[in-house]
């Protein structure tokens, strides 16, 4: 969704039944009425609730998801931009090429991949800047 989406993140959804115990606990876990990347996956994991089933009831209530731990809706303080890898290991890139699905790494897969290579999520980021690689789908639903 774009920034002109904003305050109608409900309408690309179907289905507008929220569980009532995931209301409960997204609405506990906000911040100036967003929900972060990271409490997001932290109350899927404890909750027992997939992280789409978060963003998708976080969409139906209309809360903005902030944070992304790649960095895609900027980092920092600031809100900074990630900014392209420099010189990215080739084969870092390699592997990166090997996962793209319909031409996009997916974000779970950026997260893996982050993981085996011992990187932060934010890393993984900057080369698929470097790269031109999108990152898509979010595990959120977010983009």
């Amino acid at each position: 969704m774009t920034h002109s989406d904003t305050g109608n993140y409900a309408a690309k959804h179907q289905d507008k039944a929220i569980p009532e115990t995931l209301e409960m606990a997204i609405k506990e876990a906000l911040t100036d009425n967003r929900l972060s990347c990271s409490k997001a996956h932290q109350l899927a994991q404890d909750s027992g609730f997939t992280p789409a089933d978060v963003g998708r009831a976080a969409d139906l209530m209309e809360i903005r998801l902030s944070g992304c731990q790649l960095g895609l809706f900027g980092h920092g303080r600031n809100k900074e931009k990630i900014k392209a890898a420099e010189s990215p290991d080739p084969k870092l890139v390699g592997v990166l090429k090997e996962n793209l699905k319909n031409g996009s790494l997916s974000c779970l897969k950026a997260w893996q991949i982050a993981a085996e290579f011992k990187l932060k999520k934010t890393a993984i980021a900057a080369v698929c800047e470097a790269c031109e690689i999108k990152i898509a789908p979010c595990q959120l639903g977010a983009f």
